[in-house]
């Protein structure tokens, strides 16, 4: 063979693995395309007309706020038969039984310790959207992608603020019991973890903290529990429910130790092991950012009612968590997050689901008893001087949708009889309907 056959053979050899290379890029560009362009059929700027009302309060609030209709097509009564499943979610034991199943064989059944099987008036309410649109609670619709423009360490330090991760040095025991000291702080890690999984560092951070609490003793990242020395998991990946003592947490560090059977191209993609608490937190962060966000669940509602997919085409199944009401607690730290860092007037993007068949009225919340209001279909008028707070619920604890001056016109379609305070329930002449004190005339 000459030496010019050579040069040729070699050219030809590079010329067919920069065409691989480019096809394999062309390929991957090509799917997330599709995905990209599937999801716009499904996106609108037009909301439905129950939604316009809360929507419009938003923006008045907030105007660099977006909002986009994530329409479905799912039927509600579908979506809600679907999510109502024995085990599928969950609910404290501790809380009334309004807000648990109440079937003969179920109720009460710990399905992880403590955790016991919800009502289905529960799923009906922390499904509705329409109960969220508050500008607290609308953040479990927050997009959640990286941003480098605002993700930084002194607001995930803001986050973080009250609990043990705080300005706090990490330190973690290796399978050994050895004390291992840090040179980076949480914040530290948190913040590459999400550059690394394109995931914001606020919805990390505020995940860690729904997660594991705020203290670093808990099980999942204590490093410590018998069997599983010197593993960590931060965001409880793979802790699936169990009636063992400890089983949800022992699921999810068997997930931090083999992945739980997973192949070794994905527990290289994942770190796993997670034998440090970098790799626990990068790793984990990659895992949230390729299994949901970049799937299409790029919310947090997404991620825990499982109506939207990219993927597979599945729906219901892929689910992060089991407690009913995540979405509803982990929307108030990250808007906290938001607030203590004078956040809260940037841009931001949410995303509302929009489901076929609707109940006319947002879905009662299982803590507000029907017993304590009278139907009522009255034109009332706000009995105040000044002005009166329309709130999500009957009591000042509630938030604040929006406030009418005195002499405002609305209707009264429950009359309030609790005992002590009144509230009632009132539809505004914009058709927000919400609560307010029972200052009316």
């Amino acid at each position: 063979m000459t030496k010019r056959t050579i040069i040729i053979l070699a050219s030809i050899a590079v010329l067919i693995i920069i065409f691989i290379v480019v096809f394999d890029i062309f390929e991957i560009n090509e799917v997330e395309s599709q995905k990209e362009l599937s999801r716009q059929m499904f996106l609108s700027d037009t909301f439905p007309e129950e939604y316009k009302p809360y929507i419009d309060e938003l923006k008045k609030k907030y105007p660099n706020w977006e909002f986009k209709a994530l329409y479905t097509n799912l039927d509600w009564k579908y979506v809600i038969d679907n999510e109502n499943i024995y085990g599928k979610n969950l609910v404290p034991k501790s809380y009334s039984d309004s807000w648990k199943n109440t079937k003969p064989g179920e109720y009460n059944v710990e399905i992880d310790s403590g955790w016991v099987d919800s009502s289905r008036e529960a799923v009906e309410f922390a499904m509705d959207p329409r109960n969220f649109l508050n500008y607290i609670r609308v953040f479990q619709f927050e997009e959640l992608s990286y941003n480098q423009y605002s993700n930084n360490t002194s607001s995930i330090e803001k986050i973080l603020y009250g609990t043990e991760f705080y300005n706090r040095i990490v330190e973690y025991k290796n399978a050994s019991g050895t004390n291992i000291v840090t040179d980076k702080k949480y914040s530290d890690l948190i913040l590459s973890a999400a550059k690394t999984s394109k995931v914001s560092s606020f919805h990390l951070a505020s995940r860690i903290k729904q997660e594991v609490g705020p203290f670093l003793s808990h099980s999942s990242i204590s490093g410590t529990v018998d069997g599983f020395e010197g593993l960590y998991n931060f965001y409880n990946i793979g802790a699936t429910s169990s009636s063992e003592p400890m089983g949800a947490i022992k699921n999810g560090l068997q997930y931090a130790k083999d992945g739980k059977g997973a192949s070794e191209a994905t527990k290289k993609k994942y770190l796993i092991p997670w034998n440090t608490k970098e790799r626990a937190i990068t790793g984990g962060g990659i895992f949230i950012g390729s299994s949901y966000i970049n799937s299409g669940q790029d919310t947090i509602y997404l991620q825990k009612f499982h109506v939207y997919d990219t993927g597979s085409g599945e729906l219901f199944w892929h689910q992060y968590m089991t407690n009913v009401l995540a979405p509803y607690s982990e929307s108030k730290i990250i808007y906290t997050g938001y607030a203590n860092s004078d956040m809260l007037d940037n841009p931001m993007s949410f995303v509302i689901p929009i489901y076929e068949n609707m109940p006319d009225l947002p879905c009662t919340s299982p803590a507000i008893s029907a017993s304590d209001f009278s139907s009522d279909n009255t034109k009332v008028y706000a009995n105040v001087e000044t002005s009166l707070n329309v709130r999500c619920g009957p009591g000042t604890s509630y938030e604040s949708l929006t406030t009418v001056q005195g002499g405002t016109q609305m209707t009264r379609i429950a009359k309030g009889k609790q005992k002590g305070e009144l509230w009632d329930r009132v539809i505004l002449e914009n058709g927000l309907v919400r609560i307010c004190i029972s200052k009316l005339c």
